[in-house]
């Protein structure tokens, strides 16, 4: 009988519990690129990791953890903004010019000036540059999380790119994501560390 109960202990997948703090650095940095707002996104993490931990049982074993993760931060994201539709932003940006330090490298493009252009996109267009392009998810497994058709993330991407390509003067056809290295497009979220 213990035989048995050593076979199914050796072929249980790991519990899902123990993967979280791995996804903490990619979730920060993705509830920074939404809130704008170290202390917000910070909140916004905590929020995610409640509503995980106390769901664990909707997780399908053997699915993208990191993708159901952020999936959670970004539907938390846009209940809370609904209930908040009218609160008062930063309009000085006083506030949200102390959540980042320049990078210490020199590039062909501009961190302040990225910094600067990244953040006047909409909240839409910063989410999927952050998914599709720093974190790394595909098209389709952007459209799963946010919850829209693979077009609408594909159109999405394309005009947030176009945006910052007209923000930055860039010529047309110029990747934006490809003059950020890795470091750099966690800058994007404001978190300082590259997602994994």
């Amino acid at each position: 009988m213990s035989g048995l109960s050593d076979a199914k202990s050796v072929s249980d997948p790991q519990d899902p519990r123990e993967e979280l703090p791995e996804h903490l650095a990619a979730l920060r940095a993705f509830a920074l690129s939404l809130t704008r707002n170290s202390s917000a996104a910070d909140d916004l993490v905590q929020d995610t990791i409640v509503k995980a931990w106390s769901n664990i049982e909707k997780f399908q074993a053997g699915t993208n953890l990191r993708a159901w993760l952020f999936t959670i931060l970004r539907n938390t994201f846009y209940s809370d903004r609904r209930k908040r539709k009218r609160e008062v932003s930063d309009p000085e940006g006083t506030h949200a010019a102390t959540l980042y330090e320049k990078p210490a490298h020199d590039g062909r493009l501009a961190m302040g000036e990225f910094v600067v252009a990244f953040d006047q996109l909409s909240p839409e267009h910063r989410e999927v540059l952050i998914l599709v392009g720093a974190s790394g998810f595909s098209y389709e497994e952007a459209a799963e999380m946010m919850g829209v058709k693979v077009g609408t993330v594909k159109s999405r991407a394309n005009r947030a790119r176009a945006r910052l390509c007209e923000l930055l003067h860039l010529e047309e056809g110029e990747d934006i994501l490809a003059e950020v290295d890795r470091n750099s497009a966690a800058v994007m979220g404001r978190s300082g560390v590259a997602a994994a």
